[in-house]
């Protein structure tokens, strides 16, 4: 499906250095009737065969979880986004997306899934030979084969290159034999398929296929875990595995390759799985607050509840805007490298990968815009989102993972600044040249211009936002090419860096889809509701640009340079005071007349 746009797609991480336009984005809004009939069917998917089998599935009753995915499969969900010449749909990344933001809700099972059609699949599409491919893509489509991914050891986690798992090839040259053990390992319950990295001679990290009842696999019990408790997670062993010596995956050595560029997607797919569970999480909050009545009224009436419910739907908005305008970011890119020649498979993988800073983006937001959500639910039950048995505490549970899911949040952060810093360095971003302009402004006296048009003040927030990025990072860089900073050992600044980038980008993105519904008029709701999201969004980050920018320049300067770039922050950081109260309560009244998410 063609979304009918003819724009080009802009660099990863250049949202730091260009404006981007409304016409770049895709928005929820923007759905054409085949994707909201797809939505239909994913919705009654979850409806009809996840809800009614909650209990079951959270104690993986039945090998019941392996029947959803079956299910699934029946329904072509279990490739949408693989090629059609292997059974697949091939169906475009914003309908992907849709389909993962609306089956994200089906709680654990979901983890399932995910596993089997990510990181349990991709690796095979994106490296795979083609007699590989031919193999077992078309039985992982139906779903007659299950898959799972090996990548975690008890002694490497996100170190993950640091792995002990060994391969050495069998004295006649025909197999290669596997030795160590994996942990965490998601869907080993019941996978038929496992992408499992080892290093070769004990120094070349590579990626094998392992089939299910190869002699000397075998694995761990069942994980007791806090929550996402309907997946079947278990550590695998490997004593003297044998496997056909042309179940390599890639090249050896390059696994690396495989692992980084899979996790790209992983952590893409988790920004739209989480917003899922946010935006379900939200509408149960909605729900009970219109019907719990304390002192002859419902709970919803009061501010303090108001609050919750319109910092719940401003957050899901906010992910819901990123979630869509990353998506059509790779849709772009991908169109235009299929002009290119490129396959769809090999587009879907240098796609993600440019992006790779975005995809992180999301999924830090995302996941903890998550544990807001689920966190403010339970409070708003009171004491019953506290039982078992009301939804509310197992979404909580099952939230908690997620920000250690495909990375954990920490080492995102870390790696988006790390990918920023790197493609400055290899040319392929011009950050020195605007960082040099900011320096440059910072001496000379502010212009006392009047933001012009509708978003005038979102907009010069917006750039003020970037500039503050390109003055913190750009000292500390400076720093350390003068030797007197090393960033290796700094953390704390990284973080700062790091969540700066985070509010902008979500910041940018929220703005460019009001914009569009300013100009389109297809919003669900009046346009000043909209307007309240995106103010009351801009006035709180502008306040938490302003702290983290303040903490990092105080990190590593003093005296009057200090002074200078803590001048920088007070001149950039500048956006004007609104009534916070009456936006967030504008915002609650349109979701406690909608009884849910109301966007």
């Amino acid at each position: 499906m063609d979304t009918g746009q003819k724009i080009s797609a802009i660099k990863g991480g250049e949202f730091i250095i260009k404006d981007s336009r409304v016409e770049e984005v895709f928005t929820p809004e923007d759905f054409n009737e085949e994707q909201l009939m797809i939505r239909d069917m994913v919705n009654d998917f979850v409806d009809n065969e996840i809800e009614p089998h909650i209990q079951e599935i959270e104690k993986q009753k039945d090998g019941i979880v392996p029947k959803i995915l079956d299910k699934a499969a029946e329904l072509g969900l279990l490739g949408t986004h693989m090629p059609a010449e292997y059974g697949g749909m091939e169906m475009d990344t914003n309908t992907n997306t849709l389909i993962n933001v609306t089956i994200g809700r089906g709680g654990s099972a979901i983890v399932s899934f995910a596993a089997h059609t990510g990181i349990g699949m991709l690796p095979l599409l994106y490296f795979g030979t083609e007699a590989q491919k031919k193999k077992y893509l078309p039985k992982l489509i139906t779903g007659e084969l299950k898959a799972a991914y090996c990548l975690t050891e008890p002694t490497s986690g996100s170190d993950a290159l640091a792995a002990k798992t060994t391969a050495v090839l069998s004295e006649d040259g025909q197999h290669w034999i596997l030795n160590g053990q994996k942990m965490w390992i998601t869907n080993a319950g019941f996978a038929d398929l496992f992408t499992v990295f080892a290093k070769v001679d004990g120094e070349k990290f590579t990626g094998f296929l392992v089939e299910r009842g190869a002699e000397g696999l075998t694995f761990g019990a069942e994980e007791e875990k806090m929550g996402i408790k309907g997946s079947s997670t278990r550590q695998v062993f490997f004593d003297n595995v044998k496997i056909p010596k042309e179940n390599v995956l890639g090249e050896i050595g390059k696994g690396h390759l495989i692992a980084f560029n899979v996790l790209n997607i992983g952590r893409l797919k988790l920004g739209q799985l989480t917003l899922s569970g946010a935006i379900r999480s939200h509408s149960l909050s909605a729900q009970y607050a219109n019907e719990r009545v304390q002192f002859g009224v419902p709970i919803a009436s009061f501010g303090a509840i108001q609050y919750k419910l319109a910092e719940q739907a401003i957050r899901n908005f906010a992910s819901e805007s990123a979630n869509f305008r990353i998506s059509n970011m790779l849709q772009l890119m991908e169109h235009e490298l299929k002009e290119q020649g490129m396959s769809y498979a090999e587009a879907k993988r240098v796609a993600a990968e440019e992006y790779a800073i975005e995809c992180s983006i999301i999924k830090v937001y995302a996941s903890e815009a998550l544990d807001y959500v689920v966190d403010e639910t339970v409070q708003i039950h009171g004491g019953i989102g506290y039982s078992e048995e009301f939804p509310a505490a197992r979404a909580y549970r099952d939230a908690r993972i997620n920000r250690i899911f495909e990375g954990t949040n920490e080492i995102n952060r870390l790696l988006m600044v790390d990918m920023l810093l790197k493609r400055a360095m290899k040319g392929k971003l011009d950050i020195v040249g605007p960082a040099w302009e900011v320096q440059k402004e910072l001496a000379s006296m502010p212009a006392f211009d009047t933001p012009q048009g509708t978003f005038g003040q979102e907009r010069k927030a917006l750039k003020n936002f970037k500039k503050l990025i390109l003055m913190v990072a750009g000292a500390a860089a400076k720093k350390q090419m003068d030797k007197e900073l090393n960033l290796e050992h700094e953390q704390e600044i990284l973080m700062n860096v790091a969540d700066m980038m985070i509010l902008t980008f979500i910041a940018e993105s929220t703005l460019l889809r009001v914009e569009k519904l300013a100009a389109t008029g297809k919003g669900k709701q009046p346009q000043d509701v909209y307007d309240a999201v995106l103010k009351a969004l801009f006035y709180d980050y502008n306040d938490a640009m302003a702290k983290i920018a303040r903490d990092a320049v105080a990190s590593f300067n003093e005296g009057d340079l200090l002074k200078t770039f803590l001048m920088g922050v007070k001149r950039y950081t500048k956006y004007p005071t609104v009534n916070i109260k009456e936006m967030r309560r504008k915002v609650a009244k349109a979701v406690i007349e909608a009884n849910g998410y109301p966007f």
